[in-house]
């Protein structure tokens, strides 16, 4: 039976220059077990060292930053007695992590999972300005070399204070545990529990669990296996995600409309995904949505779904990840016919809603203390529009944004913080034309109004900027930077001091991008992970919305 990790110990790994160019490990020689320590030059500013326990009786462990709030470690670390589970909560024994940088935080709540020997661990205050380990998105394969990092002992010292590495070679992948083989003497040491496995692009895809401990200080001189189990953390991309997804901060909030279903999910600071959870089975079941828009309260996502019947429905999905039971909206802000577009957006505790009625614009406001406003329509409020195809909101400055598509051009009108509408204006004559526009979307960051335009059935797409003086940037095209896409639907929400963008294809597909606010630059396109959850094709619909 393999020993168990619990103590200060060691590892050694020759770090590969992929995993060095992503920042996981910094450059340095491979060590041996029986070697000196790593050099001081040789840093990872993603692991953290942990002690567990008092100072009469404290284990060591090692463990890694997924994000500032979160560590990813073993279970085992945490157990009050050795081959216990660990439950979720406060730890049983006082947990402090020191951070790359020195500092110690305690760990203060524990999410283990019950099919491998892992947990992730929540500090008592952020990290700032360190580097997090990535979750890899496929286990290793037989005989693929491995990078180990911990904190354990050497086969001369019991405590080191300095981080060790080596190399091992993947023997087996189960669904949750990884065996792997120290090369030469390298091996996994007291302490190095809950130590990262990085594979040779540098992701993470496992947690160090037990190993036979040849050569290390303590061991008996005639055991000299190397072989380790670690937990497979590769297929536990999604679950991480979404318990780091409780932990307040900046995200986004998407739902995708695929069929008669909703989708939700989110996208967290380091762009990775939670899974996608069908809406109607947790805020009730309203008989199929065809289309749907969200905003974000502080922490809460508001969703409002124009559902099949065609009545408006309301649920929100809490900070803690409750949901409440859709509501019919139109029992208090009036039923409206033929609806066929909804879009929110939220100034301050309210929840401003647009909606589509017959071609034609209708003001609701969702009140903080839960009630809805009558519907109005803007045209008596602003000046005459009609044949609305396509609807979408912002805030920007405070004031409600709104840009109607109608006989494929797009015009904009706002809504004050006093309640006053501006009269509708073509955004063609200010920032220049388009082809004709089948989705708009658009976000405020600040007093700035980002709008991307889908146009010619979809083909191209374009990015222009309403500025708080009202002047409006030139068109931008955008098509050679999202790559050759057929747009049917856009979402925009501002999200810190960026402003994300995501896309439905016509080939199935969520592409999304990110515009940097201060530098004016877009990210790389990428496609979500959408299939995570997502049973009915083909997508449609995609709203977005930034929380705190």
């Amino acid at each position: 039976m393999l020993a168990s990790l619990l103590r200060p110990a060691r590892i050694t790994v020759l770090l590969s220059a992929t995993a060095v160019a992503a920042g996981l490990v910094s450059a340095a020689p491979a060590l041996a077990v029986a070697g000196p320590e790593a050099p001081d030059q040789f840093t990872n500013k993603a692991l953290v060292k942990l002690v567990i326990g008092d100072e009469t009786n404290s284990r060591g462990c090692t463990g890694a930053l997924l994000d500032n709030n979160w560590i990813i470690t073993a279970a085992s670390c945490f157990t009050s007695t050795p081959g216990t589970s660990v439950p979720a909560g406060k730890p049983a024994l006082k947990s402090i992590a020191t951070l790359g940088d020195g500092k110690a935080v305690e760990v203060v709540d524990l999410v283990p999972r019950t099919d491998r020997d892992l947990v992730l661990g929540r500090l008592a205050s952020p990290a700032a300005g360190l580097p997090w380990a990535r979750i890899g998105q496929n286990g290793p394969a037989a005989g693929a070399e491995l990078t180990a990092v911990g904190f354990g002992r050497t086969k001369t010292e019991w405590v080191p204070d300095k981080l060790h590495t080596g190399t091992f070679t993947t023997n087996t992948s189960a669904a949750g545990t990884l065996t792997i083989t120290g090369k030469g003497t390298d091996v996994l040491c007291k302490g190095d529990t809950g130590g990262p496995l990085f594979d040779s692009a540098g992701w993470l895809v496992g947690i160090n669990s037990r190993s036979w401990q040849g050569g290390c200080l303590g061991t008996p001189a005639a055991e000299t296996r190397t072989g380790a189990i670690s937990a497979r953390a590769d297929n536990l991309r999604v679950w991480a995600a979404e318990v780091r997804s409780l932990t307040p901060g900046w995200k986004t909030e998407a739902v995708v409309q695929a069929g008669t279903s909703l989708y939700q999910g989110i996208n967290l600071a380091d762009n990775s995904w939670t899974g996608f959870t069908d809406v109607q089975s947790k805020a009730g079941n309203v008989g199929g949505i065809r289309t749907a828009t969200v905003a974000g309260i502080d922490g809460d996502t508001h969703v409002v779904a124009l559902g099949t019947n065609g009545r408006i429905y309301h649920t929100i999905r809490k900070a803690d990840g409750t949901w409440l039971q859709f509501g019919d909206v139109g029992g208090e802000a009036g039923v409206l016919p033929n609806v066929t577009q909804v879009s929110a957006v939220s100034t301050g505790t309210e929840v401003q809603l647009v909606a589509v009625s017959n071609g034609r614009v209708f003001h609701s406001v969702r009140r903080a203390n839960g009630t809805w406003a009558p519907f109005g329509d803007v045209a008596s409020v602003s000046s005459p529009i009609s044949g609305v195809t396509s609807i979408a909101t912002a805030n920007s400055g405070g004031a409600l944004q709104v840009i109607a598509v109608t006989g494929g051009k797009t015009y904009h009108s706002l809504r004050n913080t006093t309640g006053n509408w501006s009269a509708w204006g073509d955004v063609a004559q200010a920032a220049g034309a388009t082809g004709p526009v089948s989705s708009v979307a658009m976000a405020g960051s600040g007093s700035t109004l980002h709008v991307v335009l889908a146009t010619d059935n979809g083909t191209r797409q374009y990015h222009t900027v309403r500025l708080d003086s009202g002047s409006w940037s030139p068109v931008k095209e955008l098509t050679a930077h999202l790559g050759n896409i057929t747009v049917k639907s856009v979402g925009a929400a501002g999200v810190d001091h960026n402003v994300d963008f995501a896309f439905t294809t016509s080939d199935n597909r969520v592409v999304q991008t990110t515009r940097n606010t201060a530098g004016a630059i877009f990210t790389n396109p990428v496609t979500v992970p959408t299939i995570q959850g997502i049973a009915a094709t083909p997508l449609g619909s995609i709203a977005l919305a930034g929380t705190l």
